[in-house]
């Protein structure tokens, strides 16, 4: 490896030093590079100056309020950035002043008036854009919740040849009837040659899109392929179905995170979730082709090359949340173009990215099949990969419950430890509570990791926040006529419960319903269950009737609950039926809202992809009032790093509003800055005139920080 590692390296040292003598050097795709392996050429800024870097410009896009967010990794090419604001405005700045150059608001576009109503005002979160050029014809694609926009980069206008004056609606070609159901783009899709290759995410509740993959003209918004992630009849993986009518009505298995693309090869990477309902997949029984799988596309047709599962059956929510990172190894004396894909367990899986064969061995290991939910058959085993190690802890232990606390506070969580179930990392879910660790935002998480190929170091943040998840029977439709009160209490307990709880206080990312008739009347709620709203998704295809019962339920209003409701019959009924549901997305937390776990609790990684082990592990982010105490525990994360060949890991995602140096090879911190809110986002780096910047969007918005609309950017003093 040694050799391998060696002339990796001078063709990185070359490739940076001919940046250096270049003006320019871009962040042109979403995590860097097609290979997404969120690497700079870039030496400008290195190990001995980092510490004088300093703020040079703040662009505020003038939107934001207290819940939104900015999870956007810009992109830079020639001297422009392009990014979007918390509400879903795509703007163009100067890259080395942050000047703003022009801005593009869907909403008040003329050809957007016409779709409100349509959930147009959800503003979904989104990660970031595409460009396509072609010579001076530079497009770019991006997502406003339904919507994938064509927009002239140099004009900022839409491009009226492509689609339906600018825009097709990402509901319609799936090869089924979407209208009605919860689509939106987040991380954005990716070029090859003439194509847009886009994914989305879907609802997770019963009721959702199915997550096929499909490509567009750039030119003309034309579907030229789909691949079907919920395989139909005759098509392979069809088989891992047992019902054979289950594509017609089970959702998910979908793109969320992005994508990975070997140009040379033609070959794109798709990384999937889990097909719905997330937790009980008594209606969806089998391993599930092709959720939880990286699939290999030929990109020009959509034909399978291969794919991999990572998960069997999931029904604990781990998602791929990222996709793969192209890079080539050795092993016993082979080159092997491969790709790493790191996931929410903290395993990381290396295959050939050809073949799609393992690297190295993967065992299928033994695991607990004993549900308790009727109707429940889970995978007697999961893919276990021996090399490398995880960057995580895979279970937790009385032993590795928090004891920073008091003890009053170390016996509170003791008694709910021993309460749930917590014998395996892929427990069933239960009645009673199952520990779920790594957590529903990991281990790794959409951030995604970085490589550095001068030293086969792979640099991933990851999460360390046990949660706790408790299946209740689910409220059925009764024989008899309900009253709309009866009707919104089912309707709750089967499609909200899961975010907001049963009680209504939320959890997570998720907001309490809590005194929410002093916000909402009933037309305004009823508006937004059809339109959803950054994290909730549309729950258009409830009929009005229903709408209003859950409305009516919400709002607390009694009176109106008296009404009569009559339940409407729809095709796929059965499917959607489900005996238990969720009760929220709850975080297992000491009474002083601590994780119950010892730390750390947010971690940077530096994994070696030659020996498998780990080359060092830091906290990431800090509590101040434990730091004061001496205690490192790390936070939890969520945006990703970059490395670049100056030496350095460049990470903000941590909820301390920090921005972090690295010693790549060490881990040593060697400067950090305030930010104006949490950066939730994966930086980018780049040159304009010789001059190499660094820029993050600082969205806050999670964590119960507030929402912010700031892009900040650090350069060296001096021309």
């Amino acid at each position: 490896m040694k050799k391998s590692l060696q002339a990796l390296s001078l063709i990185a040292f070359l490739a940076g030093a001919c940046s250096q003598q270049s003006s320019n050097l871009d962040w042109p795709v979403y995590g860097g590079s097609k290979e997404n392996n969120r690497y700079s050429a870039a030496a400008q800024i290195d190990t001995s100056n980092v510490q004088l870097l300093k703020q040079v410009w703040e662009y505020q896009t003038g939107d934001a309020d207290s819940s939104t967010q900015i999870q956007v990794n810009p992109l830079v090419v020639k001297d422009v950035l392009y990014g979007i604001s918390p509400k879903l405005k795509l703007f163009a700045l100067d890259a080395s002043t942050g000047q703003q150059r022009w801005v593009y608001d869907p909403v008040t576009d003329s050809v957007g008036e016409e779709i409100k109503g349509e959930g147009y005002f959800s503003f979904n979160i989104a990660r970031g854009l595409a460009m396509y050029t072609n010579g001076d014809e530079q497009l770019l694609f991006y997502s406003a919740n339904s919507k994938l926009y064509c927009i002239d980069a140099l004009t900022g206008k839409p491009v009226r040849s492509f689609g339906n004056a600018g825009k097709i609606d990402l509901r319609d070609g799936l090869d089924r009837d979407a209208a009605d159901l919860y689509v939106a783009g987040t991380s954005p899709g990716i070029i090859y040659k003439d194509l847009i290759i886009v994914g989305m995410r879907v609802a997770e509740e019963s009721k959702a899109a199915p997550g096929h993959i499909r490509a567009y003209d750039v030119h003309t918004g034309e579907r030229r392929w789909i691949f079907h992630t919920i395989p139909q009849p005759g098509e392979p993986g069809f088989e891992t179905w047992e019902d054979s009518l289950a594509y017609k009505y089970v959702g998910g298995a979908n793109a969320w995170a992005g994508f990975s693309m070997d140009e040379k090869r033609g070959i794109v990477y798709v990384p999937t979730g889990s097909a719905v309902y997330d937790f009980y997949g008594g209606k969806r029984l089998g391993n599930n082709l092709y959720a939880n799988s990286i699939i290999a596309l030929d990109a020009a047709t959509g034909k399978r090359l291969w794919h991999y599962q990572t998960v069997h059956h999931d029904v604990w929510d781990r998602d791929l949340p990222t996709a793969p990172v192209l890079l080539t190894i050795e092993k016993e004396g082979r080159q092997i173009d491969a790709l790493a894909q790191v996931t929410k367990t903290g395993y990381t899986f290396l295959l050939d990215r050809v073949t799609g064969e393992p690297v190295y061995p993967i065992e299928e290991a033994a695991v607990p099949v004993d549900s308790d939910l009727k109707g429940e058959v889970l995978s007697p085993t999961q893919p276990k990969p021996v090399f490398p190690e995880p960057f995580v802890r895979q279970g937790i232990t009385e032993n590795d419950l928090n004891s920073i606390v008091p003890p009053s506070s170390q016996d509170s969580i003791r008694k709910r430890f021993l309460s749930t179930r917590h014998d395996h990392m892929y427990a069933p879910p239960s009645k009673q509570g199952t520990i779920i660790f790594p957590g529903f935002d990991g281990g790794a998480e959409w951030g995604g990791p970085a490589y550095d190929p001068t030293s086969g170091l792979l640099y991933v943040n990851a999460n360390e926040m046990p949660w706790i998840l408790t299946l209740i029977d689910k409220k059925q439709e009764s024989a008899k006529k309900e009253t709309l009160w009866e009707a919104g209490n089912r309707i709750y307990n089967g499609a909200c419960i899961a975010c907001h709880g049963a009680d209504r206080k939320g959890g997570g990312n998720y907001p309490p319903l809590l005194s929410i008739e002093a916000r909402y009347k009933e037309p305004d709620l009823i508006a937004l269950l059809h339109s959803g709203r950054r994290m909730m998704p549309s729950f258009a295809h409830l009929s009005e009737s229903e709408k209003k019962a859950v409305a009516v339920y919400v709002l607390g209003d009694k009176q109106a609950g008296r009404a009569a409701f009559e339940v409407p019959s729809q095709p796929g009924d059965d499917y959607y039926k489900l005996p238990y549901v969720g009760t929220g997305y709850h975080k297992f937390l000491t009474p002083e809202g601590y994780p119950a776990v010892s730390p750390p609790w947010g971690t940077l990684n530096a994994i070696d992809l030659n020996t498998g082990k780990i080359a060092w592990k830091k906290p990431l982010g800090v509590y101040p009032e434990l730091k004061e105490k001496g205690i490192e525990t790390g936070t939890e994360n969520y945006g990703g790093p970059v490395v670049t060949a100056g030496g350095l890991v460049f990470i903000a995602a941590s909820s301390d509003s920090k921005i972090r140096a690295y010693n790549k090879r060490t881990g040593a911190v060697l400067w950090e800055a305030d930010l104006p809110a949490p950066g939730f986002a994966t930086p980018s780096v780049y040159m304009v005139n010789g001059k190499q910047y660094l820029v993050i969007a600082c969205g806050g918005g999670k964590l119960g920080k507030k929402g912010n609309d700031s892009y900040v950017a650090f350069a060296l003093p001096g021309n």
